[in-house]
């Protein structure tokens, strides 16, 4: 009898449970099963595996081979236990050493020829592996990003014979050190520059306190006057991530898709389009994956023509926007997946794109504007901080050509990155984050702005949650001028804001 027991990593969400591979080969006619619940991709593995096995010059065993993924009740899914179960073979069977095996902890996909082949989630994995004080043998496609969350005890490898030739101390494999990647060509959104926008203050102020504490934004104007343009701009203006954010950045783009090593630590910006389903928002699927809201997580979540997505669509974004967090529930598991996302919005007053003025000929009726603007429920613009209206740019500014002295995006930053700090040691989060505890206790409003607050509430119908969102933005507008309390301009601009005019 040979047994063999390998260590690797699942991937459930952002966590990676450890999975044990445990090999059993006995007599009896030859066969291969595996067990534990795996799904296709898994069983699939066995023929990737012996394939793999043979052609890097190893010797398949004969007879039963039973292999056992534990813990038995963890789903189990993908490609990334091929390496640790040929592993686990090549040891049971006794072409490689099984003394030191419990040190390591094996991820990767093995193709027919043996070649080592990159996972998705290896960055969760090696944080949970070093947290054990284990070597993490990987992919070398994923090897820089195993070295992201500065560990020095990652092994990459490209080839099934390599692993096996150190394993049977045949050669050594140093750990990997982290390998700077030349820069891209690529235009990156980072680079796009407020500037390029001509006019628009109001908006571009806007733009400034959403970005200098997290605020969500909506923006509503006819076609062309430079929503979208904005919109793409803000993570030009927002503060850098700290350390700790880049790894969850990165964490969630590890689990999602092929990493680019490049932008780990850029906030990432995401535009789905308005045909985009709710389980595309906030993910979904027999095994959960994330949905747009987790890859926009520390970031902008850009939704273009808000209307024109179906109502039950935007109705999801609701509890999300409060908790910062999705959980996905299913008959076997659930999952809670982080959605820290910066809502930015933008939609046209009228279906036609008109703001039926006196200079404009709307033919939209009454019922068909309702209709349009019915997308938006009372609930979901409840939880937008900021609400603006964006009108056409003047024709002299247009035809002339010139910006007038339009601030760079650069300049902007600065501003937005010396608030954010004032919040982060006032209380160690972003405005937007606040409770109604730390409302109370730092954004006190005078006697005379409370009369003026009661007079909004009265005259709007704001909600409990409105009137926090308000004191909230005040906040950020003081922290914007360094001011430590909050005055009435800033309490009188933050209402400025509040309530986009719906009734024309």
């Amino acid at each position: 009898m040979s047994l063999a027991v390998i260590h690797t990593r699942a991937a459930i969400g952002l966590n990676a449970p450890l999975v044990t591979v445990e090999t059993h080969i006995s007599g009896g006619l030859p066969s291969l099963s595996i067990v534990g619940m795996p799904e296709t991709a898994v069983k699939e593995s066995r023929d990737r595996v012996r394939s793999a096995i043979i052609n890097s010059e190893f010797e398949f065993p004969l007879g039963r081979i039973t292999i056992h993924l534990g813990p038995a009740d963890l789903p189990k899914e993908g490609g990334r236990f091929d390496l640790a179960i040929a592993v686990s073979i090549l040891a049971a069977s006794h072409q490689i050493k099984a003394e030191g095996l419990d040190q390591y902890e094996i991820i990767g996909e093995l193709s027919l020829s043996g070649d080592v082949r990159p996972v998705r989630g290896v960055l969760p994995s090696v944080i949970a592996t070093d947290k054990q004080n284990k070597i993490a043998v990987v992919p070398k496609e994923n090897a820089n990003e195993a070295c992201l969350p500065k560990t020095n005890r990652v092994i990459a490898i490209k080839q099934l014979s390599e692993l096996c030739a150190h394993l049977n101390q045949l050669s050594q494999l140093n750990f990997h050190e982290f390998e700077e990647q030349p820069a891209s060509l690529d235009i990156e959104v980072s680079s796009l520059c407020l500037s390029d926008i001509k006019g628009q203050p109001q908006a571009k102020r806007a733009l400034e306190i959403a970005a200098a504490a997290g605020h969500n934004l909506l923006m509503s104007g006819p076609p062309g006057t430079g929503k979208t343009m904005l919109a793409s701009r803000l993570t030009s203006i927002l503060p850098d991530v700290g350390a700790n954010e880049s790894l969850e950045i990165a964490k969630v783009q590890s689990i999602c898709s092929p990493m680019n090593i490049q932008h780990w630590s850029k906030r990432p910006f995401r535009a789905p389009h308005h045909s985009a389903s709710a389980a595309a928002l906030v993910g979904g699927g027999s095994n959960p994956k994330p949905g747009e809201i987790t890859q926009a997580h520390l970031g902008v979540l850009f939704l273009d023509e808000l209307p024109e997505f179906d109502r039950k669509v935007l109705e999801v974004l609701r509890e999300p926007l409060e908790s910062g967090e999705i959980t996905i529930s299913r008959a076997r598991h659930q999952i809670t997946y982080p959605a820290q996302f910066q809502l930015i919005a933008a939609m046209n007053p009228t279906p036609c794109g008109k703001i039926c003025g006196p200079n404009d000929i709307c033919y939209c009726t009454r019922a068909k504007i309702d209709k349009y603007r019915s997308k938006l429920s009372g609930p979901l613009l409840d939880r937008i901080d900021l609400q603006i209206e964006v009108n056409p740019i003047p024709k002299a500014l247009l035809v002339s050509g010139q910006s007038q002295n339009e601030e760079t995006s650069q300049t902007v930053k600065q501003r937005t990155s010396q608030a954010r700090a004032r919040q982060l040691s006032r209380a160690n989060k972003p405005n937007n984050a606040l409770t109604s505890k730390e409302i109370e206790r730092d954004c006190k409003i005078s006697a005379s702005d409370f009369e003026l607050m009661s007079q909004a509430i009265d005259q709007l119908g704001l909600s409990a949650r409105a009137y926090h969102r308000i004191l909230k933005v005040a906040r950020t507008i003081a922290d914007l001028e360094d001011q430590a309390h909050i005055s009435t301009q800033h309490l009188t601009e933050a209402l400025s804001y509040r309530k986009l005019d719906f009734k024309s």
